[in-house]
């Protein structure tokens, strides 16, 4: 998330804090040592050698080049754009200026036109920072008025044609507090929609059939054949024409016998009621079905207690609505039977509304903030949850560091709503999905994946907005929670497929395969010259942004630093016992971009400690550096180098039969002859296949079956090397699921791409 921005400006900020950091290399007294280590193992700081941080407005170094989020272009803010479809219907101000602009590129004026979108685009981000609302039209008009005060014509023409370009209308949300609530919310109501047009079509279907029949069934009754309604029914014209009494004698005799037993009027009228009355999506529109007063149901809550009790009051409404919607389905058809159908519907849903019908109706929204959530609420949300209810919960936290329930000496960074998580993902059924609100905009499509779910889901989202960053925006914080390992992105999707790998998602996380994500650092060295560092983001640089743990830190001068100082990445690598030989900091930037080393103490290179290795858990849990794959490797790999050992010593051992002379059958009835075990060292120039460890996966085979070929236990062997191309072997060993098969070096001094497919054959060599 940190390497969002793309905007020029950022270069700039960067320029400045180069300029702010002279690095001097002088050695450190045995004084400011000994002050150091007190501080690192005790947080005092003897005598006058160690700073303090407070009042300094220090930040993260990379944050360096995120002063001014206005002048940048990042993900935010966002627009939630009227009635577009699913994740279409979220879109970044970014997005839709560089979509706006596209439209018109190529065209004389380009260039102009691209500076008047990002004046406009960085006027509107503006405003959303200084917390403007509203639509994005209403934005507009106002950033217009304002760049148009005093400018020239060819600036009104240009933002008149990207104003039409332009593409839709909607709510502009920044990254801060609200967000996740406005976010999913509006994500939530989408999907309803399309849900509610659904079942009111079918539900409009089912009324106007049933009315159907029953006017067809008044038509055929003795009031529908009076001769008062004949002749209603055909108009003052042909009045006199005709003899409505004795046509309506007629009439009543021929259909006397085709009328509606009262069973099933009264039947499909009570099916017709329970269809209208219904509050979950009403079936007309006021100006539709004037009889229609009641109001649907809310299905958006502040509370689990709450909205568990709801779903409890409807459930016997929703079973009704079910139980009609079958009967009617019947009913249209000519198909019910009363004695085999009653008995049935009597005890309809007495076990509960079976999930086929449950998913019809609307999913209610849970919208909770962590630090408001009392036990009794913590395990209402696990019952909602543990009963696959269709309820979507989502749990804001806007601060993730919880202090120790035993005083000071250590805290837990998002224990709450990791053990939330955690119980949701165990039960198995459940879709979860947990990020910060920096994310939120490129998890989208998995956000409507969410909703769109049948059952349950949760939605843990850490807001960055507990307001304890001394000026840091929201936004920064939370995307340094995702970069830090304290807050990481992780989707659990049961519908996904049917094993772990395949619902288990940590692949949204910044460099998910390392310990730390790493970024290049650019600064001035004490000669003024260029330089860069590479630095790992770690918790340490998620907490020193919240002024709490001010007192955690202590600024260290270079001359003082240079001696035992290193980074808090290289500090975890091995356990420190006693007195620590080295020291570990973090880089951090004034507020004039000035670089500061700051040195850390123990209590937070403990919590960083925890932090990687439950991040290290994730990792496994994803697939990552998984220790038990890892395991099962190498136990193959030593089976397979034992293996070649034994057949390599036997056939030492074994002398040389003596030649015997032999009529040979015919070339056709010759069968390809047996590898030879696999040994030890083969010439690098001569292709082979690590036949024990083949999986028999067919990929080789179906390449050249002339030039591979199975053994009796249909393993794979290179049958004659010369029967096909280098390229084919080096497509071989590429599509090779194990890895096992080795291409050597080209026969065909000649062939066509020899210097590409050398360099594609390297890492099989």
């Amino acid at each position: 998330m940190l390497d969002a921005p793309t905007h020029s400006e950022n270069r700039g900020a960067m320029r400045s804090l180069e300029r702010g950091s002279a690095m001097p290399s002088n050695t450190p007294s045995e004084a400011g040592e000994q002050a150091q280590v007190s501080f690192y193992l005790t947080e005092k700081r003897p005598g006058a050698t160690l700073g303090s941080i407070d009042g300094l407005g220090l930040r993260p170094a990379l944050f360096a080049g995120y002063r001014d989020l206005t002048k940048l272009r990042y993900d935010f803010p966002l627009v939630l754009l009227h009635n577009a479809p699913d994740e279409s219907s979220v879109q970044s101000l970014s997005g839709l200026f560089d979509g706006a602009f596209a439209e018109m590129y190529g065209a004389a004026d380009g260039e102009r036109l691209r500076s008047y979108s990002l004046r406009m685009e960085c006027e509107i981000r503006a405003q959303v920072a200084g917390g403007a609302g509203g639509s994005l039209t209403a934005l507009w008009d106002e950033a217009a008025r304002r760049l148009l005060a005093s400018a020239d014509d060819l600036l009104q023409d240009g933002l008149r044609r990207l104003r039409t370009s332009l593409k839709g209308d909607g709510e502009v949300i920044d990254c801060d507090g609200a967000l996740p609530a406005r976010l999913l919310g509006s994500a939530w109501r989408t999907v309803q929609r399309k849900k509610a047009q659904r079942f009111r079509d079918d539900i409009n279907r089912l009324i106007a059939k049933l009315a159907d029949i029953l006017k067809a069934d008044a038509a055929r009754s003795a009031t529908g054949h009076s001769a008062e309604s004949l002749k209603a029914s055909m108009g003052s014209a042909h009045g006199d024409a005709f003899d409505f009494a004795a046509m309506s004698r007629l009439l009543t005799k021929a259909s006397s016998s085709s009328a509606l037993h009262e069973g099933r009027r009264r039947r499909i009228e009570r099916l017709l009621s329970v269809l209208r009355s219904q509050e979950f999506f009403p079936a007309f529109n006021g100006a539709t079905n004037p009889n229609e007063t009641a109001a649907a149901h809310s299905f958006v809550f502040e509370s689990c207690t709450r909205a568990l009790e709801a779903y409890r009051e409807r459930l016997p409404e929703m079973i009704e609505v079910a139980k009609a919607r079958v009967m009617a389905e019947l009913e249209i058809g000519s198909e019910y039977n009363e004695a085999a159908h009653d008995p049935i519907f009597a005890d309809f849903g007495a076990t509960g509304l079976d999930p086929r019908y449950a998913v019809a109706f609307p999913d209610y929204l849970v919208c909770l903030n962590a630090r408001d959530m009392l036990p009794a609420e913590a395990s209402a949300l696990l019952d909602i949850l543990s009963a696959g209810l269709p309820v979507k919960i989502l749990l804001q936290s806007d601060d993730i560091v919880e202090r120790s329930p035993i005083g000071n000496s250590n805290f837990a960074v998002g224990l709450r709503s990791k053990q939330i998580v955690t119980s949701a993902i165990a039960l198995g059924d459940v879709f979860v999905l947990q990020s910060t609100s920096a994310n939120l905009f490129r998890l989208r499509d998995r956000i409507f994946r969410g909703w769109a779910t049948s059952g349950p889901a949760l939605f843990s989202i850490f807001s960055g907005a507990a307001g304890n960053a001394g000026g840091i925006p929201t936004y920064l914080i939370a995307a340094a929670a995702l970069e830090s390992r304290a807050f990481p992105t992780l989707v659990y999707d049961p519908s996904a497929g049917p094993d772990w790998a395949s619902r288990f998602d940590l692949r949204d996380n910044p460099q998910a395969d390392l310990d730390w994500p790493l970024h290049e650092l650019p600064f001035e060295d004490e000669a003024h010259q260029r330089i860069s560092e590479t630095v790992a983001v770690t918790l340490v640089d998620f907490l020193a942004c919240d002024r709490r743990y001010a007192q955690s830190l202590a600024r260290v001068s270079w001359a003082q630093g240079n001696g035992r100082m290193v980074s808090v990445s290289e500090c975890l690598t091995h356990e420190a016992t006693g007195v620590p030989d080295k020291l570990p900091s973090v880089l951090m930037v004034d507020a004039n971009n000035g670089l500061q080393r700051v040195l850390v103490d123990d209590r937070l290179i403990r919590a960083a400690r925890r932090c990687v290795e439950m991040w290290r858990s994730l990792q496994e849990l994803g697939g990552i550096n998984n220790s038990h794959a890892a395991r099962l490797l190498a136990r193959e790999r030593q089976s397979w180098q034992e293996q070649a050992q034994r057949s390599t010593e036997a056939a030492a051992a074994s002398p040389a039969p003596a030649e015997q002379p032999s009529a040979l059958p015919p070339a056709s009835t010759v069968s390809a002859p047996e590898p030879a075990a696999p040994e030890l060292e083969r010439p690098s120039d001569e292709p082979y296949i690590e036949t024990p460890r083949c999986t028999s996966c067919n990929e080789c085979i179906q390449i050249n079956d002339k030039m591979f070929g199975y053994n009796k236990e249909k393993q794979a062997f290179v049958l004659n090397a010369g029967a096909g191309t280098f390229r084919q072997l080096v497509e071989a060993a590429e599509s090779c699921q194990v890895s096992i098969i080795h291409p050597g070096k080209p026969r065909d001094p000649n062939e066509a791409g020899l210097g590409e497919l050398m360099k594609r054959a390297e890492p099989f060599l």
